[in-house]
């Protein structure tokens, strides 16, 4: 099975190691894993900002470089539900119209690609400890993933599953709103990390690196005991 990655910007520039697990993951369930070079981004923070001109300009180069038949792969719930959702708004009644329907099939958000099209849950994959499983927005009200990830988890050996308070409300990143609602923001992130220690986690799993990183600026601050991981990391370990 061929599979094409679509490695989003900020896991391209500050999390590489995931994208790399993501592979790793890939290659051993007998995955042809492949990387276009060209590809930039999904074009998500310039319509977020308003920018809907741009963005169709960063689209049209984004359908360019996945224009296949192949599966395409993302360790990432929001763009993938953003290309999904969005697209089609973006170049309704446009000459790549049929380019954007075959994107939209043929793109996976990485766990949901796992459960459901290679219908895996076990990767045989250790990791010792308590984890709890934040449900990210752009995973759950864009591409609709709860119960893939958690089924991937409860197969990792050594790996006890907890569900935390408010597993599915937003952690307070939301891209942009971090930086024009900051003491909001702030808050939120103060409460999902609360209630992940609360659940008595030594990890905080997610889909999405977006919440993870914010999450992951107030912990380091506030000295907090708990550690976050991608889930492309945890099943990547041990093995």
């Amino acid at each position: 099975m061929n599979v094409q990655l679509f490695i989003p910007c900020f896991v391209d520039q500050l999390f590489p190691e995931t994208a790399f697990n993501m592979v790793k993951v890939l290659e051993k369930l007998g995955c042809n894993v492949m990387y276009n070079p060209e590809q930039t981004c999904c074009g998500q923070p310039a319509y977020n900002a308003g920018y809907q001109d741009e963005c169709r300009t960063v689209g049209t180069k984004f359908i360019k470089d996945f224009k296949t038949f192949d599966y395409i792969v993302a360790p990432s719930g929001s763009c993938t539900g953003f290309v999904r959702n969005y697209y089609t708004k973006l170049f309704d009644n446009s000459a790549v119209h049929n380019e954007v329907k075959l994107l939209r099939k043929n793109l996976y958000e990485f766990t949901e690609f796992l459960t459901d099209v290679l219908h895996v849950t076990d990767l045989g994959a250790t990791l010792n400890g308590v984890g709890t499983y934040h449900d990210a927005c752009g995973a759950l009200r864009e591409c609709g993933i709860k119960e893939g990830p958690r089924k991937l988890l409860e197969k990792v050996k050594g790996l006890e599953l907890k569900e935390m308070n408010d597993c599915e409300v937003c952690c307070g990143f939301g891209g942009t709103f971090s930086v024009k609602f900051e003491p909001i923001s702030v808050g939120m992130g103060e409460q999902k990390v609360n209630n992940a220690v609360n659940s008595g986690a030594d990890y905080l799993i997610s889909t999405d690196l977006s919440c993870l990183m914010h999450l992951d600026g107030y912990i380091r601050k506030h000295g907090t005991p708990i550690k976050v991981m991608h889930i492309a990391d945890v099943l990547a370990s041990g093995w």
